[in-house]
């Protein structure tokens, strides 16, 4: 396959400052983690290169920052992007809660500046919780009316569900696009 045929596609990482969102795509990319919190400022991107049946994958994840003094520039961000990943904390205290109850306004950003694309959710920060502490019904209720590709309980620190959930869209993404580019 000519590098031109190359399968290219530009998603977004998106949700509340501090819930995790540049530690997952850095566990994804690069395998590590980073103990120290350092704040995004606009958006960052991380490149992962992959191959699906015989057909090489690029993908380039726009870490976008959550704080509301960079909201303006989000619809800017979003331009030309193929799918999402909404990710909030489990964490058991005020970011937490308030990055879950943010997930509807995330999600309809997404739709009015992306249109109808792929979109999952990322429980991040799984590790800090109770099993029998995590309120699964909110969740899928949220899942449900939103219409998410998936949800994924996740860890950048430990890793869990990390490979699981970025395979999700990566996979959507060549499937999707493999299908169109044959009916050419």
């Amino acid at each position: 396959m000519k590098e031109s045929q190359k399968f290219r596609f530009k998603v977004i990482v998106i949700g509340d400052g501090t819930v995790g969102k540049t530690s997952l795509i850095k566990k994804f990319t690069k395998g590590s983690f980073q103990k120290e919190y350092i704040k995004t400022l606009g958006a960052q991107f991380s490149k992962f290169e992959a191959e699906i049946s015989g057909d090489p994958i690029k993908l380039v994840f726009w870490d976008i920052a959550g704080q509301d003094v960079f909201s303006f520039l989000h619809p800017t961000f979003y331009r030309e992007s193929f799918a999402a990943i909404i990710v909030y904390s489990l964490e058991e205290n005020n970011v937490g809660k308030r990055s879950f109850e943010h997930i509807t306004d995330w999600h309809e950003d997404i739709k009015k500046y992306c249109g109808d694309i792929p979109i999952v959710m990322f429980a991040n920060k799984v590790d800090l919780i109770e099993e029998n502490n995590l309120d699964k019904m909110d969740i899928q209720e949220v899942v449900k009316e939103r219409d998410f590709l998936g949800y994924y309980l996740t860890s950048a620190k430990t890793g869990q569900g990390v490979h699981e959930a970025f395979n999700v869209i990566i996979n959507e993404l060549h499937s999707k696009y493999k299908a169109l580019s044959s009916e050419l």
